[in-house]
Order: C-alpha cells, then sequence, then structure tokens
C-alpha cells in the first residue's frame, strides 16, 4: 500500500511509519522536518501545514494517518488537498467532556481554531471533536477515529510515564501518591502503531478509545517496580493534603506526580478498553514498556530537566514530611 503519514519525525506518527515501513509498504511522511527525521526506508516531502501540504496536493493515497495535535483547519485543509481509501484520524480521550463520571461518553462541543484562545485541556478535546466530525463528513464512512488514552514507551516526550521507571530505578523511598484504588490505564506506542497499520491494510473503521484495560494504580506502579526498582525499593504513599502543601500537581507538568489525578478526572483513565480490544488493537504487558522506556530515559540523560515529575529536593521535602 502507498501510505501517507501528516508527521512521521515524532513519537506515535514516527512509529507509525516505522511500522509501515517495515511491512513493506511504501510510506510518504509530510513533515517541516524540524522535529527530527523520518524513519528510514520512508520519503520525507517538507510541508508546513500552516500553508498548506503543498506537493502533495491532488494526491491519492491507499491510507492516510493524521495526527493533527490541534488544529480543524490542518485536518480539513488535508481533507481537501489528497484522496484516500481509508482515513485515520488520531483524536483523543480529551474529546470526553466528562471524566468524573465512569462510562460517560458526553462529548465537548466542538470549536473551532482561534490563535487568541487561550489553550486548555478543555478547548484541545473541544478541537479534536471538530477534527472528529470534518473527517467523518468527508469519508463517508472510511475514517477510522482513534481517541488515544495515555500512550506510552520509547519516545514520549511529555515525559509522564517515563518519570517512573526512571525514579523507581534509583531505588530507595520513593513518593507515590497516596491513591492505590484510581484507575490508571495506557497504550505503548508501539502497540497502537501495530493497530493503526492493521486497520489501514483490513479498512478497519469507526471510533474507538485506543487504550489498554484499566488498573489499579497501586497495580500499576506496582509492575513498573517490579521491573526495575532494585531490592529493598520502598514506595511511600503520600497523602493528597500533603501533596498540595507543597504544591505537587496533579498528572503532568513541572512539580507534579504523574499518573495521578484529580477526583474531577478520575474517570479519564477508565474507558471502555473492550471494543478496541475485540477490534484487534493488542497490548503488552506494562513491565516491558517500562525496561523498554528506562533504556530511553538513559539515553537522554537521567538526570536532565524533565516536562513531568517531581525533582529530588521536591520528594525529600514530601517525604521528610510524612517521616
Amino acid at each position: 500500500m502507498r501510505i501517507l503519514v501528516l508527521g512521521g519525525t515524532v513519537f506515535l506518527s514516527k512509529a507509525t511509519a516505522v511500522e509501515a515501513v517495515r511491512r513493506g509498504h511504501e510510506v510518504v511522511c509530510a513533515a517541516r522536518g524540524e522535529s527530527g527525521r523520518v524513519p528510514d526506508g520512508a520519503t520525507h516531502v517538507a510541508v508546513d501545514r500552516n500553508v498548506g501540504l503543498g506537493p502533495l496536493v491532488g494526491s491519492h493515497f491507499d491510507a492516510v494517518v493524521d495526527v493533527a495535535k490541534m488544529s480543524v483547519t490542518w485536518v480539513r485543509d488535508a481533507l481537501r488537498s489528497v484522496t484516500a481509501d481509508h482515513w485515520t484520524f488520531i483524536s483523543s480521550c480529551s474529546a470526553y467532556a466528562d471524566h468524573s463520571t465512569p462510562g460517560s461518553t458526553a462529548t465537548f462541543a466542538p470549536l473551532e481554531d482561534d490563535a487568541d484562545a487561550p489553550s486548555s485541556p478543555d478547548r484541545y478535546g473541544a478541537i479534536k471533536v471538530a477534527s472528529e466530525n470534518a473527517v467523518h463528513d468527508a469519508l463517508d464512512g472510511r475514517a477510522f477515529i482513534v481517541r488515544a488514552g495515555l500512550i506510552t514507551g520509547p519516545g514520549d516526550p511529555s515525559d509522564r510515564f517515563g518519570y517512573w521507571p526512571n525514579r523507581l530505578a534509583r531505588g530507595g523511598r520513593v513518593a507515590v501518591p497516596d491513591a492505590p484504588d484510581q484507575a490508571a490505564q495506557h497504550i505503548d506506542v508501539r502497540n497502537l502503531a501495530t493497530w493503526i497499520v492493521d486497520a489501514a491494510e483490513h479498512r478497519v473503521t469507526g471510533t474507538y478509545d485506543a487504550i489498554g484495560p484499566a488498573n489499579p494504580l497501586s497495580l500499576v506502579l506496582g509492575e513498573i517496580a517490579g521491573a526495575v526498582a532494585p531490592q529493598g525499593t520502598e514506595l511511600v504513599r503520600i497523602p493528597e493534603p500533603v501533596l498540595q502543601r507543597h504544591g505537587v500537581a496533579p498528572w503532568v507538568g513541572p512539580r507534579s506526580l504523574p499518573l495521578w489525578l484529580p477526583p474531577t478526572h478520575r474517570a479519564m483513565m477508565f474507558r471502555d478498553a473492550g471494543p478496541a480490544l475485540a477490534a484487534g488493537l493488542r497490548v503488552r504487558p506494562t513491565s516491558d514498556t517500562a525496561l523498554d522506556t528506562l533504556e530511553h530515559e538513559r539515553a537522554l540523560g537521567p538526570d536532565r530537566t524533565r516536562r513531568a515529575g517531581l525533582t529530588p529536593d521536591v520528594e525529600d521535602a514530601l517525604l521528610l514530611d510524612v517521616g
């Protein structure tokens, strides 16, 4: 097949291009090329999606994979510019408007791009919904909408999952959120990329939550620790009031504890993985993802400035506070 990947230089889009090349497909990656190189064996076509798809306009592909993060304008332009027999759009579970109620399927009202509007998780979700609608309207039953949950594995630029194998591998007393029963789920980027290429080959259509099974946070952290932590490592539960007192944020960002969610978002990692698994999505053990992520973390440098997680001084203060 001839596959167009709109992207192909970073994380999921790159993993998808790698998998498609591995299977012998003709892969074209359309990207500026400023974030990295396309995989060996793929063809790079330099485009700036703020301007358009340039030399690709009028082309036809057997399949297109679009990972447009937060621009319905980009999505509509791509739909006008090229044609395809099968179209994958990478959306997000952030499209759901209620993250406090398990099983809620209501989505945000769609929003248009607005460069002057402040960025927020809600706006991100609403633009994803608008993008999904644009794909459905244009593809007439040939669309595969992937509402991805937390994507993990080597190459993750968010540092969320990677914080844990990196920290647990150092051992000692490790600060963890005192939320053992909170649901946590993720999908390894390589499993998701494999499913995307499978779907293109077999013309899978529909909208799916692309995520692995939900498990208690204590079990997920325990699997990571079991894979990478030295003997004697102690996971110390830090009560939420203590975390708040020290200015520790949930989920992501500097001075945060990744995978920990506030009460308003406790259902965000409790989506139903069943339909996606029935449609062919396969998952690997969290321990395998942790080991491979740790290798990637060490290649980047374990002491680098991170986008998510605690610095040693903040963690020490938490541990001192709880004794």
